[in-house]
């Protein structure tokens, strides 16, 4: 009931020199083993703005992301799973925010800040409140409108959110377009399936939301009563299945993307078919993704999954027809383990249509099961080994056809079978352990059985071995006729894959189905659904049929009792002919050496030819290091979006010029272009007055670091060095090693293998790296990340020196202290754009900058009165909440004290203020105003 997310981001190594040198270079990324994983500040700032909003009599807690741009745009509503909060889904929401969205993300009912009752998705309660979140959205004025009060507006969630967002789209008809993830269709089915009760899953849901006090009263009675009687009543069901999306099926008809977990006890894949069945009848578009994970744990495929959901409303909320919105029908398909870092391989399959859970039926005749009397058709709960099969591996022998149900009692050609209920259901078999058998259903993707069957407590049947492979995808039936010798017979049915020796029999996903066959249905064929799944069964192996009177999540009756089952049919399989997987997947260095040098030889030839239109050198910028001007870059896939607009400034030789600015300023995609990785759209950028494009021959008096630099561990630093320059394919002569090791100052560590080396000691091997050849201009991206305070000043003490020689460095660093003791400029970005640029004293001394005291906190009602003032360019509240840092537009400082006066303001000093960090976040608010 989770939505865990992952993030990253990832960026080759930059390459130069000639075609020998690439590939060496190639050959030492290869034999160091590394791959740099850094944060890219070219995603545009995401502001986040936390409020309670009262509705319907309870406060809720909301978080509303947005990112730059006036125009308007799509909204995402982003619900949480059952037990969490918003912040849950916070990752989710800023990067749905940086794609263009004003995303809102909020607690439920019961959950976090927000106060209230849980009503588990009433719909005057937490669907209520989704409308009031969209009557909020309707009203801002950067959101795209369908029409008055209709925000263009979808909604997405996992389990308990995602079902809140079918929810949604059934009461309110504003929504456009919904992705639920892991969820529910019919909240009673799910707790209830066939009129039997999930107990444990049941159990952990109420103890997830706080205890069964933090639920409306009428679910609080409701639940006791089912758990104390074990059977669930038609009350119950209906309370249940009035909350829940199925009660509002034919109003569900907006597009529809369905991403339901393969590893999922709680909502199985039967709960995502409902869905799909519903919606398309209605006209929707619908697409159904099952995916490795579920609630019973395993790989959620977070980022390929908000992947998918991003795409998804691109095409529904932003209309763009190029989005690709995948196939009607995927699947992850799990099979064996990577030999090169132990995870399991995973492909997709998929099909332009879903083909639901009974396609491409194949009949597998079906026999009494051999086995020893007694010992039943699963493992042996007894011996764990030998006589049945091993309790924790599934291992075991064969045993002899001796023939018989779980109690040795059947007719001759052992399709009739009599088996117990014990009194109390126990001991229970075993399937899944919801909440703590995260890794088991995963176990089964790669033939590893972990299940627990007690002798004399089922009925087992089994095929013969299969003369060729089957895949199964969906929901196998079989035809069973049922006695009890009074009351229900309560069922649970499974599936297991054999091996040809039968030491090893595995059950799909860990997944049973359970059955209750009233006094009604009993002497008479009945049809059971086997569990939804997706398993290869291997040509040889056999498939065997289990019907068990008991199951450890599941409650059966107590009263014991004696069940007679009667074969009457073969195994229905599902095939889905129509699910087509994809080739598998090499190894990435077995294709993605030679892509690169595809890739590599290719900008070669395009560099060369470019080369013939660069423009000229400039002679009157030769001895300039730097001279930015009208440099703008867009971000991918948009026209008015930009990660750095406009920017311009020079670096002169002997300064340290300290580039700051916040999270997505644009610094990262700056120092991209200067270093020739990537193309500006527009403007211009010369270093010692020749244009830089890449592959020019002036980056060549460029030397650069980039967090994360790679080394071969074994070497010692100065091999390491060594190595790299002869990679780049430059005169050994040329490389200057012995003056950049003095500069670094690593001393007698130079000689130890780099494995021995700390932290501050590989950063600095890395700017030792980056000096090689003594460029004229060196660039350095956070050479301080991960450096204690000793380590930092070592580090500042490394570049002053650099400096010293009449060279230049640029700095990029979040560390205002440092920059302000070790550079002598600034340039200072904000969203792309240059906010001011000087020289460290200007900016932190200048005189239209004052800090202004005050013997009483300051409050944000003055603060804003202060920056409304005639001739006042921002104000902000330091951090004592003592005082003003106030930038002057036109005013004077008495005229600021006379003002300040007049608002009653108790002024106790006025002065410039010369500290960096107050300076930048003043320089940040104003162009943030």
């Amino acid at each position: 009931m989770e939505n865990p997310t992952s993030r990253w981001r990832h960026r080759l190594p930059r390459t130069r020199g000639r075609w020998a040198a690439v590939v060496a270079a190639l050959a030492v990324l290869v034999g160091a083993g590394t791959w740099t994983a850094t944060a890219d500040d070219s995603a545009p700032s995401v502001h986040r703005q936390d409020q309670m909003l009262k509705m319907n009599g309870v406060s809720v807690d909301t978080s509303y992301f947005t990112s730059g741009g006036t125009g308007r745009r799509p909204a995402v509503l982003i619900g949480h799973g059952f037990g969490g909060s918003k912040n849950d889904v916070r990752a989710q929401a800023e990067k749905l925010a940086a794609d263009g969205y004003a995303v809102m993300t909020w607690s439920a009912r019961g959950f976090g800040r927000t106060t209230g009752e849980i009503t588990l998705n009433a719909p005057d309660g937490e669907v209520k409140d989704v409308s009031g979140l969209i009557d909020w959205l309707a009203g801002r004025p950067e959101v795209e409108l369908d029409a008055k009060g209709d925000p263009r507006v979808g909604v997405t969630g996992a389990s308990y959110g995602g079902a809140v967002s079918l929810l949604a789209a059934g009461y309110d008809r504003r929504v456009d377009a919904v992705a639920p993830v892991i969820s529910y269709w019919n909240l009673a089915d799910a707790l209830f399936p066939d009129g039997v009760f999930k107990k444990l899953w049941a159990g952990i849901f109420v103890s997830s939301g706080g205890g069964c006090q933090r639920f409306q009263k009428e679910l609080c009675e409701m639940y006791e009563r089912v758990a104390v009687s074990g059977k669930p009543d038609a009350a119950a069901r209906a309370l249940l299945t009035e909350r829940s999306p199925e009660a509002v099926a034919d109003r569900i008809d907006v597009p529809t993307l369905i991403l339901q977990g393969q590893s999922d006890s709680l909502f199985p894949l039967g709960q995502a078919d409902a869905m799909a069945e519903a919606v398309k009848a209605n006209g929707a578009p619908v697409s159904v993704d099952w995916i490795s994970g579920g609630h019973d744990g395993g790989d959620d495929e977070g980022d390929r999954v908000e992947g998918r959901v991003g795409d998804w409303f691109d095409r529904y909320l932003k209309k763009d027809k190029g989005a690709d919105t995948g196939p009607g029908f995927r699947v992850t398909r799990t099979g064996g383990v990577d030999s090169t870092d132990g995870a399991a391989l995973k492909r997709g399959a998929s099909s332009e249509t879903y083909p639901g859970l009974t396609s491409g039926g194949r009949k597998i005749p079906l026999t009494g099961a051999r086995q020893q009397p007694g010992t039943g058709g699963g493992q042996d709960a007894t011996t764990g080994g030998n006589g049945g099969r091993d309790a924790t591996t599934g291992g075991g022998q064969e045993p002899p056809a001796t023939g018989g149900g779980g109690s040795g009692r059947k007719a001759p050609d052992g399709l009739t079978q009599t088996f117990r209920n014990p009194a109390g259901a126990a001991p229970p078999s075993v399937s899944v352990l919801p909440g703590i058998g995260g890794g088991l259903s995963q176990l089964s993707s790669l033939g590893v059985g972990l299940s627990l069957d007690f002798p004399g407590q089922y009925a087992s049947f089994e095929s013969a071995p299969l003369e060729r492979s089957v895949h199964v995808t969906g929901s196998p039936t079989v035809t069973v006729d049922v006695k009890a010798d009074h009351g229900d017979a309560v069922l649970f049915g499974k599936v297991y894959d054999v091996s040809p020796d039968g030491k090893q029999q595995v059950l799909p996903s860990q997944l049973v189905a359970p059955y209750r066959v009233t006094p009604a249905e009993q002497g008479k064929p009945v049809e059971l659904t086997l569990p939804a799944v997706d398993h290869e069964v291997d040509a040889g192996h056999r498939l065997r049929l289990v019907l068990s009177a008991t199951d450890l999540a599941y409650a059966s009756p107590a009263e014991p009792a004696t069940y007679t089952v009667t074969l009457d049919g073969a195994l229905t399989l599902p095939t889905a002919p129509g699910v087509k997987t994809a080739a598998a997947t090499l190894p990435w260095w077995t294709w993605g050496l030679p892509a690169a040098a595809v890739v590599i030889a290719a900008a070669l030839l395009l560099t060369a030819r470019r080369r013939t239109a660069t423009p000229a050198p400039d002679p009157a910028l030769s001895g300039v290091p730097l001279q930015i001007t009208g440099l703008s870059k867009k971000y991918a896939k948009s026209t008015d979006r930009y990660a750095v607009r406009d920017l311009g400034f020079r670096v002169e030789k002997g300064q340290v010029l300290g580039l700051l600015g916040p999270n997505g300023a644009g610094k990262t995609t700056t120092l991209r272009m200067l270093m020739g990785l990537i193309t500006p759209d527009a403007g211009e950028i010369r270093v010692f007055g020749h244009a830089i494009r890449p592959g020019a021959p002036v980056l060549s008096r460029v030397g650069s670091f980039v967090e994360g630099a790679g080394f071969l561990p074994h070497l010692s630093g100065r091999s390491n060095l060594e190595l790299y320059w002869q990679a780049t394919g430059r005169p050994a002569e040329d490389a200057h090693i012995d003056e950049a090791l003095e500069i670094a100052g690593l001393g007698d560590a130079l000689a130890r293998a780099v494995r021995t080396y700390s932290q501050g000691m590989r950063q600095r091997l890395a700017i030792a790296q980056a000096m090689l050849g003594m460029p004229d201009l060196l660039i350095l991206d956070e050479p301080t990340n991960g450096l204690d305070p000793p380590q930092i000043r070592e580090m500042r003490d490394v570049m002053i020196r650099y400096a010293a020689g009449g060279r230049t460095v640029i700095v990029s660093s979040h560390l205002l202290s440092e920059v302000e003791q070790s550079c002598t400029h600034l340039v200072v970005m904000d969203r792309g754009q240059l906010v001011q640029a000087g020289p460290v004293a200007e900016i932190t001394g200048s005189g239209d900058m004052l800090l202004v005291t005050t013997d009483a906190e300051v409050t944000e009602a003055l603060v804003d009165k202060a920056a409304a003032l005639p001739g006042i360019g921002s104000a902000v509240r330091t951090e004592d909440g003592h005082g003003l840092l106030v930038r002057l537009d036109g005013a004077t400082a008495a005229q600021l004290v006379a003002e300040l006066v007049r608002l009653d303001v108790p002024v106790t000093g006025v002065g410039p203020h010369r500290r960096l960090e107050d300076a930048f976040l003043t320089l940040i608010s104003q162009g943030s105003a």
